[in-house]
């Protein structure tokens, strides 16, 4: 069985600053049935994705110029979430998570295997595009997973590890209820779910630090429930309800 006949016939971005490994893919991806544009740098690939729609951009890293880490941030700072795998020679640990919490959906190291590279594309055409901000934000309050920076406006917010996990949480689900069971499970271990009222209190201490100094009210207790994050990330507290 082809890729074709596995995941469907794809148009794909091949974006590799190197002729004969940028030729190899064009030409494995072709025969397999896909339809296939290359790029030799950053620029080009980001002037590409501008006139064209691809079901999936094989990115590689070391690019001259813009380089592939910043093509799919940029690409993902425009809302556009075609699955990427990026290649790359390095092995490196920071590259890997790198190149992830930047928005890439897969991650294959060099020298690989065609017949992997085919099966990773077939894995990510069935998965297809889906927004996964790499920055949460609700109004003007925003988080960065891969940073663990948190920002209320231009103003940069000092969290406690709990406080940034329960904020982490709601960011995740704005506008919907979270239960208390449903944090202590997120945010907490076994051995501190005993203590009865450790949401409450990191709730207020959280308010303390992302709300009421900015005359906000993001965080809504709803009784008998749990907790909501609204959409708009807090309205001034004279408005609130």
């Amino acid at each position: 069985m082809n890729a074709g006949q596995a995941g469907g016939v794809m148009r794909i971005l091949v974006v590799e600053d190197e002729p004969k490994m940028r030729s190899l893919l064009r030409r494995a991806l072709a025969e397999e049935g896909h339809a296939v544009d290359v790029a030799a740098d950053g620029e080009q690939a980001l002037a590409l994705t501008e006139v064209a729609a691809f079901d999936a951009v094989v990115l590689d890293v070391m690019l001259p110029g813009t380089d592939g880490f910043e093509v799919c941030a940029r690409l993902r700072r425009r809302g556009l979430w075609t699955p990427v795998l990026m290649l790359t020679a390095r092995d490196a640990v920071a590259d890997r998570v790198r190149g992830l919490d930047g928005g890439a959906d897969d991650y294959l190291t060099k020298p690989f295997e065609l017949d992997e590279l085919l099966a990773r594309l077939r894995v990510l055409a069935r998965r297809g595009p889906a927004p996964r901000p790499t920055v949460l934000q609700a109004g003007d309050l925003r988080l960065d997973p891969a940073t663990r920076q948190v920002w209320r406006g231009t103003v940069e917010i000092a969290l406690t590890s709990k406080e940034y996990a329960l904020l982490e949480a709601l960011l995740r689900h704005p506008g919907t209820v979270l239960t208390r069971d449903m944090l202590i499970e997120h945010c907490w271990d076994l051995a501190s779910r005993s203590h009865s009222n450790v949401i409450e209190v990191h709730i207020r201490a959280l308010r303390d630090k992302i709300d009421r100094p900015f005359g906000t009210a993001a965080i809504q207790t709803v009784r008998g429930a749990g907790y909501r994050l609204r959409r708009d990330g807090g309205t001034p507290l004279q408005e609130a309800r």
